[in-house]
């Protein structure tokens, strides 16, 4: 049955970004009731954890497992974000291995990446959880209604007020609208919501907001990273060859090792029931196009086993798998942003009643978590004067 709901604010997505705005906005406007509507079955986005149905007793971090913070021009407000969340025990610093694998198959302990640079850290429960923690600390009257696997298809604005139209046929009123995902602001959605013009355009006319135009046209030229991971649950004899005692484990492949194994990063995760999870991340097109061309899934996943025993075949710590070892495969609709970023003056028309927040805006953080909790941050205080 299709339902009618009112909101004073609605987000769209449920990803880090969305988390922490709501949970400031919240914390600044406790009289306001806000919807958090989300295409997935959790908070998270690409830092979801799967709980595993078919595997008892598995939680594993299958998008970012841990999230690094730079912050080289020492933001006042994303620094004292940070210690908030340390403070509460939400996170703690990850001193976990950190291996990048050069040609030769040696390990290099002081080598960066995009993913390693800065302060890590990684939560005291999932990923998941995270976000959960962070909506919770200030949604302490309920203030905010959740609405998982709703996919949003359609915008409009019409007498100062956003309708919002799910793929089922519910409808969202609100007096303000936050798009966390720009997959409605963004070509690709065309192809996955089979749709012929972009949601936001379709909303607001070219030429009436000069912002909602530039947001476009940046978004026009921005591109993505997609990528598919492989949730390896290997077998209760399977560890290490050394006694490494930690939660997480990284290894990274440098350009050589990535073209020829098709793996990104592995990341090693101990189980509560003490066995070793493993997921593996690819971007390779070439890679990614095989599984999905692929019409035998059983044998793409034979695949993934033989590429990780080659790559350590003559490893010191990280035994072989099995093959019969169970992997499930996780293809992400969200994709990392790449090329142009949104400059952050664009982040909210005050005249449609839109802000937006993600990894997506300009900054350090570009593409990282480090981006969608400082733009989120920044938002939050610019749509919160409008209430003072």
């Amino acid at each position: 049955m299709k339902s009618d709901f009112t909101y004073d604010l609605v987000i769209i997505g449920g990803g880090i970004s969305a988390c922490v705005f709501a949970s400031k906005y919240l914390k600044n406007n406790i009289t306001k009731k806000i919807a958090l509507v989300e295409i997935g079955r959790g908070l998270g986005g690409r830092s979801s954890t799967r709980i595993s149905k078919r595997f008892k007793g598995w939680k594993l971090n299958h998008g970012a497992p841990n999230f690094n913070i730079s912050n080289s021009k020492n933001n006042l407000l994303l620094k004292s974000y940070i210690d908030e969340l340390l403070e509460n025990k939400f996170i703690k610093i990850d001193d976990s291995d950190i291996i990048f694998l050069n040609q030769d198959l040696n390990s290099e302990s002081q080598k960066k990446s995009e993913f390693s640079s800065g302060f890590n850290y990684f939560s005291l429960d999932s990923m998941s959880q995270l976000s959960q923690n962070i909506i919770e600390s200030n949604n302490l009257k309920g203030k905010i209604d959740f609405y998982f696997e709703t996919l949003i298809v359609d915008l409009k604005f019409n007498n100062n007020e956003w309708l919002l139209t799910s793929k089922n046929g519910d409808t969202f009123k609100s007096k303000y609208l936050i798009c966390s995902t720009n997959l409605l602001l963004h070509k690709r959605s065309l192809k996955i919501l089979n749709i012929n013009e972009i949601p936001l355009r379709k909303a607001i006319p070219i030429n009436d907001d000069k912002k909602i135009d530039l947001i476009l046209n940046f978004l026009e030229e921005q591109s993505f990273i997609p990528r598919l991971t492989f949730l390896i649950y290997t077998n209760e004899n399977y560890s290490y060859k050394d006694f490494y005692s930690k939660q997480q484990r990284y290894f990274y492949l440098g350009k050589n090792l990535e073209n020829k194994y098709k793996f990104e990063r592995i990341i090693f995760q101990m189980q509560d029931n003490n066995r070793l999870g493993i997921v593996v991340h690819t971007k390779n097109i070439e890679f990614i196009n095989s599984y999905i061309n692929a019409k035998n899934k059983e044998v793409f996943k034979q695949k993934i086993i033989t590429n990780f025993n080659k790559l350590f075949e003559d490893n010191s710590v990280v035994n072989k798998l099995n093959f019969d070892d169970e992997i499930s495969i996780m293809k992400w609709r969200a994709s990392q942003p790449s090329g142009i970023a949104v400059p952050l003056s664009l982040q909210f028309s005050r005249k449609y009643r839109i802000g937006f927040c993600g990894d997506w805006f300009e900054g350090e953080g570009f593409g990282r978590i480090e981006g969608s909790i400082l733009s989120s941050l920044i938002l939050e205080k610019k749509i919160n004067c409008l209430f003072k």
